[in-house]
């Protein structure tokens, strides 16, 4: 990847943690709570973590902070990456972000050699609404900060295949210490932002996204036979008129839990959960299974809760009806 140096050639005469004074955030208001967003790996939410959570635990006593991951499968509209959120005042953000980044470069990341520190890539979770800030005019505040911390900052556009998302992923690459200011310089600019707080009420708010590349699944056309149905078994009112929702809006988020025979699992999950994924992105909803033997009464059906609006939810599940009928049509 080309280096933030090679991309600002000025950058390389400029010392070390020094921005033009105009462009430099403050550090005033930094005791005050606040959080960032970032994304990670499965594999890589599983170091995070720790056996029996042991290791977020110490980090949090370390640092201070509070440390939220999203839920298994819970993913980061058109990535395969879940969330980690650090709550706390600015010092204690960032000492647990260092805490996390070091663990993890020492883990999943190899040095280019015995005189040259690792470097990696951090994919920070922004507002759309703030990343102007970010920015500045012309772009002043963001070359300023490359060549301040001497990491590479890259923004991406703002995602039109996802309706809905109000996110943008900021990148941020080079070694620990260039990504740890680069961290600092881009959290005091946040911190000027009076509506970048609002996000700390909703920080993992992507079950509601749909794809906007899809349409809808006739559900005529993809609900089992009677005798997959009996398999499948969702969950009918005692009224036979179905589920019942909560609301008629389609914007309004509800639950609904259908019944999925235990051997029918495996094709709904799929390997390392891609299509759960697949069902999770496409449809925008929600979906959590129970653990193994944790059955709907008087069955032998794994419950399965999807979340989300009504259009949602029905996508989600004609697409597992798909799934399910395929494997018993094999």
């Amino acid at each position: 990847m080309e280096s933030p140096d090679a991309r600002y050639a000025s950058s390389t005469e400029a010392p070390p943690n020094q921005s033009s004074p105009l462009d430099s955030p403050t550090r005033e208001g930094t005791e005050k709570n606040s959080h960032i967003r970032f994304l990670v790996s499965n594999a890589e939410a599983g170091s995070v973590i720790g056996k029996g959570g042991t290791t977020i635990s110490e980090f949090q006593s370390q640092s201070g902070a509070r440390i939220q991951l999203s839920r298994n499968h819970e993913f980061f509209p058109g990535t395969s990456d879940r969330i980690i959120m650090v709550s706390g005042t600015f010092d204690e953000i960032l000492k647990a972000v260092d805490l996390i980044l070091s663990k993890l470069l020492n883990e999943f990341y190899v040095e280019d050699g015995e005189d040259v520190d690792p470097k990696s890539k951090l994919r920070l979770i922004v507002p759309n609404s703030s990343c102007g800030g970010i920015i500045g005019k012309g772009g002043a505040n963001i070359k300023s900060f490359i060549e301040d911390s001497r990491a590479g900052i890259k923004i991406s556009p703002l995602d039109n295949n996802f309706i809905g998302l109000n996110d943008r992923l900021v990148t941020l690459t080079g070694t620990l210490d260039e990504q740890m200011r680069a961290v600092e310089l881009i959290m005091l600019k946040l911190a000027e932002d009076p509506h970048y707080a609002q996000s700390f009420s909703a920080p993992f708010p992507y079950a509601g996204v749909s794809f906007a590349g899809f349409h809808g699944i006739p559900s005529t056309s993809v609900l089992p036979s009677v005798g997959t149905a009996a398999a499948y078994n969702a969950n009918y009112g005692a009224n036979g008129a179905g589920v019942k929702f909560q609301n008629n809006k389609e914007d309004r988020s509800t639950s609904v839990t259908i019944g999925v025979a235990d051997e029918h699992i495996g094709v709904v999950v799929g390997r390392g959960g891609k299509n759960l994924m697949e069902i999770s992105q496409v449809s925008g909803a929600r979906i959590k299974i129970s653990d193994r033997g944790d059955f709907m009464s008087g069955t032998s059906d794994r419950k399965v809760t999807i979340t989300g609006s009504q259009r949602a939810i029905r996508v989600a599940e004609a697409m597992i009806s798909q799934k399910v009928a395929s494997a018993s049509d094999r």
